[in-house]
């Protein structure tokens, strides 16, 4: 049977069918609802060696050691290594010939009377693609949106299955693998905002290629890496940080790019809110400019990515085309200032009412939800092309019946000019730089800085012909 067909007592049917796959399950909070599965479909044995749980503190310590946070990536590594290794301490003599071993792990916070605030979890499975092979890991982060405790219980089970079962039936098609991450599910129900895949079994993959695939595919509005490649769930950065973000399509980055930049943080840094504090710098990939056609470039993405880490700041990847959703969505993490940086093309963009037209306070209920927290634009200025002079969030023209709500946010600074920006870079345009890298014509390589040029003649970037030099 297609995997694709099968619903999760099928899946955990199957696996405990298939005697070469061999594990045990471990989960801290929010009951048994993965192994739950498995007794409940008949067969159990044939795939599950142990299962447990330890809800309290003192038996959780002395099994897998103390931790600062009992829902967390490092708890969850910790169980997933304790367990891996008395599998094959346990049984490798006796099976490890003709098996393939897993061990999963879970550690969530559901609601509860207790527990009314945002339910999440950890998940793991490590295990091996074939017999005595080195293991492979898959974790991944999840957030139950369920409103109560016995459905986000039975989301939680459905999502372990899914992923025991990707893990070993499709962890060569990591596509299929991530898709099926939410079968029998929706995006009302689960968010998987965080996904790593380590080990023999998933080399050549990009983790960061997987974060922006959690994205495309819907199973989260955003996810994020570090400069250094790193995935990470956004809380491990953006919590109580205040965040300066760009968003660009960035291909490439240009000169004009980083002094929108430069003069965004130097205008951020002297917000008396931010004295002493040291802000979080943030580029945003959205997917609306990350789709060209059907899908995603995947070489195009990681050349962006690979230069974006060069300049040394995380990237958020996300499918917030609307920006009072995207500062709805960093207001989730922090309670300290926002600041975005835009151009001016993006400011006009803001006021164009036609993409409000679904909410029913329009214009003003998007910028009521935009700015009701400590958020601030900052504005780059344009150079009109034909008379050559200087459009700023100062002088824009706006239409007659908005005139008084951009006064009123222009005055009260939640909307401001950026300054001491390099007049020479409103010269450069984006569409001749990526015409310019196409043709190898030599004439985008002034508008982008010289490490990123080289990035690209190196790599053949964005179109570049390497075969022509």
């Amino acid at each position: 049977m297609d995997a694709a067909t099968l619903d999760t007592s099928q899946k955990a049917f199957q696996l405990n069918l298939d005697n070469a796959v061999y594990g045990t399950l471990a989960e801290i909070g929010a009951g048994q609802e993965v192994a739950r599965w498995f007794f409940r479909v008949g067969g159990a044995s044939g795939s599950i060696a142990k299962t447990m749980s330890a809800y309290d503190m003192q038996f959780s310590d002395a099994i897998y050691g103390s931790a600062k946070r009992y829902v967390s990536r490092e708890r969850l590594t910790t169980m997933l290594n304790h367990e891996f290794k008395l599998l094959i301490e346990r049984l490798d003599e006796k099976r490890g010939a003709t098996s393939r071993f897993f061990a999963f792990a879970n550690t969530v916070a559901a609601k509860s009377f207790r527990r009314t605030s945002d339910a999440h979890g950890w998940m793991g499975v490590r295990f091996q693609h074939e017999s005595r092979a080195e293991p492979s890991q898959i974790i991944i982060h999840t957030r139950l949106l369920d409103p109560e405790n016995l459905q986000q219980q039975d989301a939680l089970g459905v999502v372990g299955v899914n992923l025991i079962f990707g893990a070993a039936k499709l962890f060569h098609k990591p596509d299929a693998f991530i898709r099926s991450l939410f079968d029998c599910l929706t995006s009302k129900r689960v968010e998987i905002d965080m996904i790593k895949l380590i080990g023999p079994a998933f080399n050549g993959i990009d983790n960061r290629l997987m974060a922006l695939k959690l994205v495309e595919f819907g199973l989260t509005q955003a996810a994020m890496f570090t400069a250094n490649g790193e995935v990470v769930q956004p809380v491990e950065v953006l919590y109580k940080r205040p965040i300066l973000l760009e968003r660009g399509s960035f291909r490439p980055p240009s000169k004009m790019h980083l002094d929108m930049l430069e003069c965004g943080k130097a205008h951020f840094i002297q917000e008396p809110q931010n004295e002493g504090l040291e802000p979080l710098v943030l580029f945003e990939m959205n997917m609306k400019q990350l789709k060209k056609t059907v899908g995603v470039d995947s070489h195009d993405f990681l050349d962006q990515a690979d230069i974006l880490a060069s300049l040394g700041h995380p990237v958020l990847i996300s499918n917030y085309f609307r920006y009072y959703r995207l500062a709805n969505y960093l207001f989730r993490y922090t309670d300290k200032m926002v600041g975005l940086v835009l151009g001016l093309p993006n400011l006009q963009e803001l006021l164009e009412e036609k993409y409000y037209t679904d909410l029913s306070g329009g214009i003003l209920e998007s910028f009521g939800r935009m700015f009701k927290n400590d958020l601030k634009v900052y504005v780059y200025p344009s150079r009109h092309r034909q008379s050559g002079s200087i459009i700023s969030a100062e002088n824009l023209q706006v239409a007659s019946h908005l005139r008084h709500l951009y006064a009123h946010l222009y005055e009260n600074h939640r909307i401001q000019c950026l300054r001491g920006f390099n007049e020479a870079c409103l010269a450069i345009d984006q569409q001749a730089i990526n015409a310019g890298i196409r043709a190898d014509s030599g004439d985008w390589e002034d508008s982008v800085p010289p490490d990123i040029v080289q990035h690209i003649k190196a790599h053949g970037s964005f179109g570049f012909r390497t075969e022509s030099k």
